[in-house]
Parts: structure tokens; C-alpha cells; sequence
């Protein structure tokens, strides 16, 4: 079992920077490949950025790329995502999950954990 613990949301003006972590429990950390989603009301749970196990490769949206980076320490069991020039329509709850030696990242179903999310609103 793995528990999965967000934090670092909050409310930020456009163009401001928020960095999300994610505590892991468990002694097997390095073997799930890491993501976050998102979900705005009234949409679907969307991915937003994964990095795998192993030589950690990374993967983004497009609607994040070059502005959002996922980054993990496999020593203190935590994922980050560090959002940059953040914008309106990056307002969701942000969720951290886990997926023990999964390859498709972005797909929401493959993963095993999942955290309580952490909310994240952008004012224009």
C-alpha cells in the first residue's frame, strides 16, 4: 500500500510560479513511475505530467510543456511539479499518482495510487 500526499497548492496571479510536492509512503518508491493530473469542474481528469522509474524520462502536455517541470527524489520519496508562468486555465485540483512499473504515463487507469489533490487557482 502507498500513500500519497500533496501539498504546495494554493492562489497565484497569472504568470506566477507555484511547486507542488508529493510525499510517498513505502520503501519501493523508485519503482513507480510518478504523475500528475488535474481536474477542473465540470471536465474530465486530464494528465498533466509523468516521470517514469528507472532513468526518470519525463512526459508533458502540450498545454504545459516548457512552462510546467516534473522532477522526483527518489531519497525523500517525493515528486515535484514546478509550474511557471502559470495561467487562468491551469485552475483544477492537481492530483499526484502512482503506477508500479507502468510505461503508459498517460493514461489515468494505469496508475495504482492516487492522493487527495491539491487545489491550484490562478487569478487573471
Amino acid at each position: 500500500q502507498v500513500q500519497l500526499v500533496e501539498s504546495g497548492g494554493g492562489l497565484v496571479q497569472a504568470g506566477g510560479s507555484l511547486r507542488l510536492s508529493c510525499a510517498a509512503s513505502g520503501r519501493t518508491f523508485s519503482s513507480y513511475a510518478m504523475g500528475w493530473f488535474r481536474q477542473a469542474p465540470g471536465k474530465e481528469r486530464e494528465f498533466v505530467a509523468a516521470i517514469s522509474w528507472g532513468i526518470s524520462n519525463t512526459f508533458y502536455a502540450d498545454s504545459v510543456k516548457g512552462r510546467f517541470t516534473i522532477s522526483r527524489d527518489n531519497a525523500k520519496n517525493t515528486v515535484y511539479l514546478q509550474m511557471n508562468s502559470l495561467k487562468p486555465e491551469d485552475t483544477a485540483v492537481y492530483y499526484c499518482a502512482a503506477g508500479l512499473y507502468i510505461t503508459t504515463l498517460q493514461v489515468p487507469g494505469r496508475y495504482d495510487y492516487w492522493g487527495q489533490g491539491t487545489q491550484v487557482t490562478v487569478s487573471s
